[in-house]
């Protein structure tokens, strides 16, 4: 369901001759997606040894929600389903609890038991023909928040379906950039950004003292940005349908499912939203991308702090109230 693309957007930072080497950058494959790791610091070996500690946090959580991991928390919640309640740290719990309060502000669009569904699109290029309505009507039989059931006071997890799962794909990259950006500020970084394919976080301004900055990408072209917006500590998270889709009957049906349908969300192919944690801006770039743009708009509209930029199938834009667009040249 709920795959984040690489980002629709680029940085631009620039680094003045006598701050050099104070703005570091590196590149590496974290979570199974590209993390760009920027950190500000008062010289490169400094900066480094922050983001190697950025690493090792990101590679913790990972450790932690990852339902590929036998050994993790979340694998053995999936294990057993329908079968008792597992106890989990409570990092895991309180992320869990999060992500059921969203499903239920988004009625159900956002969802992490969305990992129950079987195989039943392939965007791969291996789907010939489109699935049939009960294909799809049973690839969700085994989905539902209502059915993830917590206990508060023993800590625990307990999926009521047998064979129900879990999963993080549509949050677990923009908690672990919330959490790398939180322990490094901890440390005293004063700047930098955690961009984890898309999912990005910020804090601090550029060596320059200018607030770092975001170009927005059209994704109908993808040579021209159609805006370009300054940061200030917040996330940035981008949800997006133009890479991957296939065709049946000349509808063009995209990556991103409905988890209450089983079908792929339509008529939007892109969505950026603006949040102060990543983790949020995460599951509802998703979330609205479901829910549509009038239901999605109204919902964003309705959140203090929260910011969004609607691109749908025919290139029109569309924003939430109170962002503001510098489209000039």
């Amino acid at each position: 369901m709920l795959k984040k693309l690489l980002p629709v957007f680029i940085f631009l930072f620039y680094v003045s001759a006598e701050a050099q080497p104070a703005t570091v950058k590196r590149t590496l494959k974290l979570m199974g997606s590209r993390f760009d790791i920027t950190v500000v610091a008062q010289d490169e070996a400094e900066a480094n040894k922050y983001i190697d500690t950025a690493i090792a946090e990101i590679s913790r959580i990972e450790k932690m929600i990852s339902s590929w991991d036998p050994a993790s928390e979340t694998s053995a919640i999936n294990k057993n389903a329908g079968l008792h309640p597992v106890k989990v740290s409570g990092e895991l719990f309180q992320l869990i609890k999060r992500a059921k309060g969203i499903s239920k502000l988004t009625d159900g669009a956002f969802d992490i038991s969305y990992a129950s569904m079987d195989n039943t699109w392939k965007f791969d290029g291996s789907m010939q023909e489109m699935p049939s309505e009960e294909k799809i009507k049973a690839s969700v039989a085994k989905v539902g928040h209502e059915n993830i059931i917590l206990n508060e006071a023993e800590q625990s997890v307990f999926l009521k379906l047998p064979g129900m799962k879990i999963g993080f794909g549509a949050i677990g990259k923009g908690y672990a950039a919330d959490k790398a950006k939180n322990l490094l500020q901890q440390k005293g970084v004063a700047a930098g950004i955690i961009n984890a394919s898309g999912d990005m976080n910020t804090w601090g301004k550029q060596v320059n003292g200018q607030d770092w900055k975001v170009a927005i990408t059209n994704p109908l072209d993808k040579n021209k940005a159609f805006a370009l917006l300054p940061i200030k500590n917040e996330a940035v998270v981008t949800s997006g349908d133009y890479e991957k889709f296939v065709e049946f009957n000349g509808t063009r049906y995209a990556h991103i499912i409905d988890p209450r349908t089983g079908y792929p969300a339509a008529g939007i192919i892109s969505v950026t939203v603006f949040a102060p944690k990543a983790e949020l801006a995460d599951a509802l770039a998703t979330s609205v991308f479901v829910m549509g743009r009038e239901v999605g708009l109204n919902r964003i509209n309705q959140l203090p702090g929260i910011e969004c930029i609607i691109i749908d199938t025919e290139g029109n834009i569309f924003t939430s109230d109170h962002i503001e667009i510098n489209t000039s040249k």
